[in-house]
Formats: C-alpha cells, structure tokens, sequence
C-alpha cells in the first residue's frame, strides 16, 4: 500500500472555548467557578459534508459545545484529566467522531505560568 492509499481523517476544532467550571484538588479552589480554556480536535471523515454542504453530513459543533458546557457547569472536577476525560467521552458519542483530541488549560494555576495544560487523545471504540 503506498502512503497516498492511507485514508486520513479531517479535523473539525473548537478552539480556546471558554468554560466556567469547579475545578481543584482543594476546596478553596472549588469553592466558586474558574475559567478554564477548551480546545477539542474531532477526527472524521467530513467529505460527504464538504460536497453536500448540508450540516446533516457535518458534526454540529455547536450542539457538541452547548453539551461541553452544561457538562462543566454541572459537575465538579479535582483534576483537569478528569474534566478532558468527560470532554472526550461527549465527543465520541458522535459515532462519526473516530478520535478526538481535548486539551484543558487552567490560567493562573501555577505562579509563575500563563497556565497548566494536559492534552488527552482518544479513540472510538466503534471498531473505526
């Protein structure tokens, strides 16, 4: 097989969303809601979207970052893996989401630093 025969996968990204969540392994840092910054890579197969120009053929990332939302408004995280993790799990329940990438920044965490960081990527379990 030559490289040229590999499908690739496109990316669809909502970059840098802004979500305001309880996030901290103390309860100082949980006691009211931090922003925290969300950059989600989804990987699928978005031509049949490209030739029909119709959002029926796409993945709704607005209806995905209303869902991020609510996720991160409603629980409470000590770890940002574990808000990534929750993150990642939303966006696979799109079956035409092969893989996604979820990266979770939290401004201010470190003195010192712009900010913490942890990148996950996951795959779908949909035997893709």
């Amino acid at each position: 097989m030559k490289t040229t025969d590999i499908p690739t996968l496109d990316r669809l990204r909502i970059r840098d969303l802004a979500v305001r969540c309880r996030v901290g392994v103390t309860a100082a840092e949980r006691a009211k809601p931090q922003e925290v910054l969300l950059t989600v890579t989804l990987h699928a197969d978005l031509s049949r979207a490209g030739r029909s120009d119709r959002l029926g053929d796409s993945i709704d990332y607005k209806a995905l970052k209303l869902r991020i939302l609510a996720l991160a408004e409603k629980q409470r995280f000590r770890l940002i893996e574990r808000l990534a993790e929750e993150v990642a799990t939303l966006a696979l329940a799109d079956r035409r989401v092969e893989q996604v990438d979820v990266v979770v920044q939290k401004p201010g965490a470190l003195r010192f630093a712009r900010c913490s960081e942890v990148e996950i990527s996951r795959k779908s379990v949909n035997g893709k």
